[in-house]
């Protein structure tokens, strides 16, 4: 796990500067500024040198951030082959639906070694002057992983490049001749429009409704639907110490308002609900259950990730990865401030109207 922001570009940027055969990148976001920018270098400077590089990065999700034009310069000037997930561009006869998003991260490096979590590749105030002023950063969790789970996270990459490019990368998927699985299970969960199901949320609830002692959740944008809901409060009622990690103040006014109309049913079912003091935004995503599993990835629990968001997300099985989760988990309780009840229904009559008219706009957020 690298908890740290600079530490998984860091890592990556290694990484990449060791790949010999392929670098597969797949962000939301990406942008070319002073800390992604030894990364980009090394993703040019390996394809200079005859390793195939392939970048996706969403449309939409990316053309928002400020920088966007300088990146397509910077890719279009080197031998990087990339492309725009889910483009619309009428010009060019690219139409999509304007709502759906690839909200997935992940980095391969030679079948051999990836990345996934919940970081975009850009500065953690996202090029946002205003962000800047407020000292407003993204605090994220990353995971680094090898071993034969690394094909299966490269399998949803050559998916999406597939689906972009109509290029199979089938090469690229064989499993090692020899592969030596670590100590850990670990089970590749993607998501979103083109599966019949909602597997996360699914995954979500299953795991939930099986916890006998704890469940910590972390998620940056908290709009459950019914059932993810009832899943989280039934498991406090039924005696399950439950904690919930969100920001103080987060970047997106309706979706933290109705995020926050959710709180009362969650403090009066028991849930403990931590509040990650302003200006930083946690935007990591993950959860723990007992001392039996951990699940990170791209993934919020909001309707949106359910529904029409891409994603991925990861199942790790075993004590020593749940500790290590615990571990990232105890530094979050630790600067936060815990919302009680008692407190949350004093807040003022204006406050609560806000919350619950936003909470109307969920399902389209």
């Amino acid at each position: 796990l690298i908890p740290g922001y600079p530490d998984s570009i860091l890592a990556m940027t290694q990484a990449v500067r060791n790949g010999k055969r392929f670098v597969n990148a797949e962000f939301y976001i990406m942008s070319t500024d002073h800390v992604t920018n030894d990364l980009l270098t090394a993703l040019e400077e390996a394809a200079g040198r005859g390793v195939e590089v392939r970048v996706l990065f969403d449309h939409i999700g990316t053309l928002r951030v400020k920088g966007y034009r300088n990146l397509l310069k910077r890719l279009k000037a080197g031998k990087i082959q990339w492309r725009r997930m889910l483009p619309l561009l009428p010009i060019h006869g690219q139409w999509r639906r304007p709502d759906l998003r690839n909200h997935r991260k992940i980095m391969v490096i030679d079948g051999e070694l990836a990345f996934t979590g919940s970081q975009n590749l850009i500065e953690p105030s996202y090029n946002n002057p205003r962000h800047r002023r407020a000292g407003r950063e993204w605090v994220e969790l990353m995971a680094c992983l090898r071993g034969p789970i690394v094909t299966t996270l490269n399998v949803v990459f050559a998916t999406d490049w597939l689906s972009e490019t109509d290029e199979s990368l089938e090469h690229q998927l064989q499993l090692p001749a020899n592969p030596e699985p670590g100590t850990v299970t670990a089970q590749v969960v993607p998501s979103g429009p083109g599966f019949i199901t909602e597997n996360n949320l699914r995954l979500f609830n299953t795991l939930i409704y099986s916890a006998q002692h704890r469940i910590s959740i972390c998620s940056p944008y908290f709009v459950p639907d019914d059932s993810l809901l009832y899943a989280i409060t039934t498991a406090a009622q039924r005696g399950v110490d439950v904690e919930l990690f969100v920001s103080e103040k987060g970047d997106q006014f309706l979706v933290h308002h109705a995020q926050r109309s959710y709180y009362e049913a969650l403090l009066e079912a028991g849930v403990r609900i931590y509040l990650y003091k302003a200006p930083f935004v946690l935007h990591a995503k993950h959860f723990t259950i007992d001392d039996e599993v951990a699940v990170l990835g791209s993934s919020n629990m909001d309707m949106r990730s359910f529904s029409l968001n891409m994603e991925v997300s990861v199942m790790l099985l075993g004590g020593e990865i749940v500790n290590n989760m615990r571990a990232v988990e105890d530094t979050y309780r630790d600067i936060s401030k815990e919302l009680k009840l008692e407190d949350w229904v004093q807040r003022p009559l204006a406050a609560r109207y806000i919350d619950n008219v936003a909470r109307l706009t969920a399902t389209v957020q």
